[in-house]
Formats: structure tokens, sequence, C-alpha cells
């Protein structure tokens, strides 16, 4: 093996891997290494103009008149809220007449910086749970410095302590639910032979109250090469307990049962999506699905009654059927009603389905922007308590985010909210464009910046994700609208195969041997903008995280010429050992397996992380990642970084202590994970100069 001294390592093989120690995410050696790279890109970028951007883009998101998003639950609308007095933020609950108002009433449940002050620890808040019906506790879900896994702790909502006889669950991930005023189901990883080798939970147990978690009988359990398992209680059908294996991430087994276990798998398509309420079941298969002597296409919205269903039995109707460029993208029940969301050619539309006796009838719902981005949920967390209200919100990237009430009768949307801009949006447009991939797929993009006609030279700020069925869509540009457009420059977020902008045929595109594709269409996009006459390659800069993390480092290695500079955050990178390094395992559905020769024959060119060679002109690259990520191992970024530095690229590297898999636990982390990387880009493409 190659010492870490060495000016030019090698690797020779697939695993001989120079920088293996860097794995070591708490190991005295690589902190050493984290923190020397710390010093040397903030000595490099932190300057006071660095310090003016993160000041405004922390202002920003502390803002008093942001949008505060709720949801119902025992009649009461929950809230979690961070600002400037409240960093780690307050958990607190109105009413929906005060919410309404310009100034609600709130009553404040937990203070987090006082729970961390007092308790010394870096917790943040990742959700609570109140007990059904009677709403008096919760069981809350508490992260050290933002991480996935949690500690899961029993509140008293009436007298705001933790309940001293409550339940109590050392740090893991997964969580639990209350099966009733006394008892949990728990689906954590928390325990001896508890977790798979994602990392997630292997088992459902049934836990009461005052009893050892340890000794929780198993009513449950999966495969421990399974992703995980899940379960949930069907309160509108007493003693009804719904069981599921992830088997992978595009698969899944539903088992139906009660407190003490399964009953029955239900016999469904492993790949397919379904939930169902009362009598109904609404089913979308990912492949093409025979049943009854007719093949239903992927994507395709079936329904059926759940009692012939179970039964094998069922006649299903057609609710929806696709297109090359009409996708469902989600669906839901609501009080006895089916509400469908549809991307067509990338305008959202909204149906609600009604079943009866004489089939499914369907009616748009009203008042929805066909333009931008728009989204509908329940506001009722839990379906037995809901009356039918929704929640629908609209934006684009220059209009902020508006918050609307409308209900599955098909009423009107009344405005609730409007959150106030970030940034000053004058003098710009949204366009829309489309560029032509290596094999001559049409791969949208949406254009952002000013109305003036562009001289060739706009900075531009690129964005893509392609994977996992995600869709990128022109969401508000809340942080880089203040840091790049209200400077003048022009963003593009790209619609990359592997996403799930027009379904699974899209998906698929970009899945596993075909990941490829969509790397070259985001190098299509950053061409098309050339060819446009919108800039030239040394002023375009590209950003992505996770998954579009790797997009990055591919952008690097694969198609250095058509960048003036990368931004790679929290980053899968070394796809040789990406599945052996925290929940890398449930992604290789979306990869493929490494450990097969057959998969890393196409994996190999995806590894930037062994592909990257000396005596190649790559574009500068800022490589970040956090500590606290227990989802993308932070070796990835810090790997990729330290062999880049060894072939003589200037690469910077930068991670911060906490934040997750995320930009940081509070506004402040945020912003500065922002500025910081707005800062490089800029300097890097030549927008602004460098620090002397």
């Amino acid at each position: 093996m190659s010492s870490p001294a060495d000016p030019r390592p090698t690797l020779a093989a697939p695993d001989d891997d120079p920088w293996l120690w860097l794995e070591e995410v708490e190991g005295e050696r690589a902190l050493a290494w984290v923190a020397g790279q710390n010093a040397a890109t903030l000595a490099r970028l932190a300057d006071a103009r660095y310090e003016a951007d993160r000041d405004a883009v922390k202002a920003a998101l502390d803002r008093p008149d942001k949008l505060p998003f709720v949801t119902r639950v025992g009649g009461l609308l929950y809230n979690f809220w961070q600002d400037a007095g409240h960093p780690r933020g307050l958990w607190r609950r109105t009413t929906l007449e005060s919410y309404q108002t310009e100034a609600p009433d709130w009553e404040v449940l937990l203070d987090l910086d006082a729970l961390a002050q007092a308790e010394g620890e870096d917790w943040v808040f990742q959700g609570g749970m109140p007990r059904p019906g009677r709403n008096d506790r919760a069981i809350l879900h508490l992260s050290r410095g933002g991480g996935d896994a949690c500690v899961l702790r029993e509140y008293d909502l009436v007298a705001r302590r933790f309940a001293p006889d409550g339940f109590a669950l050392p740090e893991a991930k997964g969580g639990a639910l209350w099966l009733d005023d006394d008892t949990l189901l728990l689906s954590s990883a928390w325990g001896e032979g508890m977790a798979t080798t994602s990392g997630y939970a292997r088992t459902v147990r049934r836990w009461p109250r005052g009893t050892d978690p340890a000794a929780a009988p198993v009513l449950f359990a999966c495969d421990p090469g399974h992703m995980g398992v899940g379960v949930q209680v069907d309160r509108e059908t007493p003693g009804r307990v719904l069981y599921f294996d992830r088997i992978a991430f595009y698969e899944a087994a539903v088992h139906v049962g009660d407190r003490d276990g399964p009953r029955q798998r239900v016999p469904l398509p492993l790949d397919a999506e379904y939930t169902w309420q009362r009598d109904w079941v609404a089913v979308r298969p990912r492949s093409p699905w025979t049943v009854g002597g007719v093949t239903y296409a992927p994507d395709t919205l079936l329904g059926a009654r759940l009692e012939e269903v179970l039964a094998g039995e069922a006649r299903y109707e057609v609710l929806f059927t696709p297109a090359e460029r009409r996708a469902l993208q989600s669906f839901f029940w609501c009080s006895g009603r089916l509400v469908v969301s549809v991307l067509d050619e990338l305008q959202p539309v909204f149906h609600v389905l009604m079943p009866g006796e004489a089939g499914w009838t369907a009616a748009e719902l009203p008042g929805l922007p066909r333009t931008g981005v728009a989204s509908v949920w329940p506001l009722d967390a839990r379906r037995e308590e809901s009356d039918g209200s929704l929640l629908a919100q609209a934006q684009d990237p220059i209009t902020p985010v508006r918050l609307m009430l409308t209900d599955v009768a098909l009423t009107a949307p009344a405005l609730l909210k409007q959150s106030s801009p970030t940034f000053d949006a004058t003098g710009l447009v949204v366009t829309r464009h489309e560029a032509v991939s290596i094999d001559g797929t049409r791969i949208p993009y949406t254009q952002t910046g000013p109305a003036a006609e562009s001289s060739g030279e706009a900075p531009v700020y690129m964005t893509g994700y392609g994977g996992f069925r995600v869709p990128s869509l022109p969401y508000y540009q809340a942080v880089q609208g203040k840091l790049w457009l209200e400077r003048g420059g022009t963003t593009v977020v790209a619609n990359l195969r592997g996403g799930g902008e027009f379904g699974t045929p899209w998906h698929e595109a970009g899945r596993r041997a075909s990941k490829r594709l969509s790397h070259d269409d985001f190098a299509a996009v950053a061409a098309d903008l050339v060819r446009r006459g919108v800039t030239r390659p040394g002023r375009i800069a590209a950003e992505g995280g996770s998954n579009g993390g790797l997009l990055i480092a591919n952008m690097l290695t694969r198609y250095p010429e058509r960048f003036g500079a990368l931004f790679c955050t929290i980053p899968l990178i070394d796809m040789r050992r990406y599945s052996r390094l925290l929940a890398g395992a449930s992604w290789i559905a979306e990869y493929g397996d490494p450990e097969k020769p057959d998969d890393w024959d196409f994996l190999q060119h995806l590894s930037a992380y062994h592909v990257a060679e000396p005596g190649r002109r790559y574009p500068p690259i800022l490589l970040a990642t956090t500590r606290r990520d227990d989802r993308v191992h932070p070796g990835h970024a810090r790997k990729m970084a330290a062999k880049l530095q060894a072939l003589g690229y200037p690469a910077l590297f930068y991670e911060p202590p906490a934040g997750g898999h995320g930009y940081g636990k509070d506004n402040a982390e945020v912003a500065s994970f922002a500025a910081l990387g707005s800062a490089f880009l800029r300097r890097a493409i030549g927008w602004e100069t460098e620090v002397a």
C-alpha cells in the first residue's frame, strides 16, 4: 500500500486504497488531516466578502416573516421554527384560526436550545409523535449533530418535561410508533443483531411501558441483507397493523396483521407502490404487470376493492395512464378520496378521484398553478382525523412559496400564508429550454437570470441530481437567489435521466449501467448553454450533493472541459467501496453491486475516485461533507480530495463537525456552508477576484 506521503500514489487494483485511513470518521490521524484541510480552505476563502455573504444568507433564513409550515394533529397545528433567537428551534403549536392571523398565538412545547444547553448535547430535532387520542405525550426523535440516528424519548406535552416513567431508547437508526397508550411498536436498529447490512432496522418489536427494550418480543423480521423493515398502525380499522419488508430500494413486501405479528402478505408485485383506505386500494406497478389477462404498463394507476385484492380476485380499473412526458408523481388517500399528482410536460396537475359502486369519478383540483412548482398534501397527519382538508403550495425560482388551504371537495384554494422574499428578483426571468444529450434524448432545463440578452459571458450556476426517481424542479431559490441571482448571475436546474420527472422509464434510463447517461445529460446542458450564447465553459460553475455529488465528481473526470469550477457536496465518489460504507448497501438497486464483476464492469467507469489521473486539465473543485453524515460516508469526499492533491491538483476540502446528510444543523451552519461554496465558485470562474 502506498504511503500517504507518496506524491504519486497508485491504485494498481480496485481495492488497493492508499487513503483507506480517511474512512475512520473519528480517527485521530483522519481528524488531524481534516483540521488541516479546513484551515487551508478557510484561509483561502473566508474573507470579509465571505462573511458578508454568510451573514446575509443567515439573515434571510432567519427572517421573522418566512412561512411556518404546519401539520395538524388532534385538531392543533404543529410547527418547528428556527430563527436568530432560536437557532436550534422551537417545537410549537396553535389553532387553525390563530394560524390564519398575522401574528399567531404559538404555544411552545419544547425549546431545543434550552434543552441542548441543559444537557450538554448537540441536539437536533428530528420530529415528535403525539400519543393518538390523548395527545398528552409524544415520542421525540433527537439527533446528535443532525445524523439519521436518533435517541427516542417520551415527552410530557402538558408538564413540558420528559416523562419520568417514559419510554427512552439509545441512539440508533429507525423509530417507533404508538400501538396503544402504553405500548410502542419499535422499528429500530438498536440492539445486537437488530440492524441490516444497510444499518437500518431489521425487526419490529412490541415494547410495553416499563420493560427492557432489549427483551421486547420480535413480531417481524427481515433478512439481514434486505434494506430494512417498517410498521404502520391502521387506526381506521381497529386491530390492523401493517408490516413492511423493504427488500431493496424499489421492492417491498407488505404484510397485514395485528399486534401479535403479520398474518398475510398482500398479493401484489414487490415493485408496486400501493396504498388503501377503508374499502379501496390504489396500485402503481413499477414494471409491466399482467393480471386477469391484461398487461398494465409501468406507472399505470389502478383501483380495486381491498377485500378482492387480499383474496387475489381483484378487478382493476385504470385510473391514470402515463405518456412519454406525462408521469404520475404521487398519490394518497384523504377522507376516502384519492388525490393524484401528475407532471404533464413538467407542468403540475392534480386530480381527486372518488371510488363508488358504479366506478370511479375524477375531477381536477381547482385553483392551482400550471407553471413553476406546486404540491398538495393532507393537512392532518393522521388519516383517521382528517376532514378532507388539504394544504397546497406554489412557487417558482423567483416567487416565494404561497401556502393555501383547499380540500377534497374541490373547494377553491384560500391563501393561508405567503413567505417573504430572500432576494431582489427585479429584472429576472424564468425560461425553459432543452439540450440534446449524447444519444439524441431531449433534456429539459430551467434557466433563471437577467432578462437582457446575454453577452456570452454570463456567470452560470448549474445544479442537477439524476437519481432515485427524484425530480429536480424549479423551486424558489432562497439561497442562490441571494448569492448568485441578485448579483446578476444566471442559474440552471437540469432534468436528468435517473430522476422522476417523466416516470419510471426516465428513471430506468439513468439507473445502474445507464447512470452514465444522466451524467452525459448534465454535460449536454452545459454545452447547450454555450451553443445558445449564454456563456462559455470557463464561466459555468456546477454544484451537486449526495447522488448529485457523484454527478459532479464525474463532470471532473469525464467532462472537465465543459466547466469552470465544481462544488461537490456530501458525495458518493468511491463506487468500489460505497456498498460497504454506512447505508451504501441500500443503494445497490440504483447503482449496481461492485462486488459482482459484471456490475463493476460499468461501475468502475463512474467511480471518479479510481478514474482520476494525473496530467488532465481538471477544473478547480471544492469537496465538502459533514462529519455527522451517517448516510453517505464522509470518507468519499475525504479520499477524493486527498488523491487529487497527491496527483498535483489544487483541490480544496471542507468538513464541518455537524450537519448530518445536509449542510448544517441550524441556519448559521447552512449559511456558512453555502457562502463558502459560492465564494469558491465565483472566484474560480473569475466572476470575483481571488483572495490575495
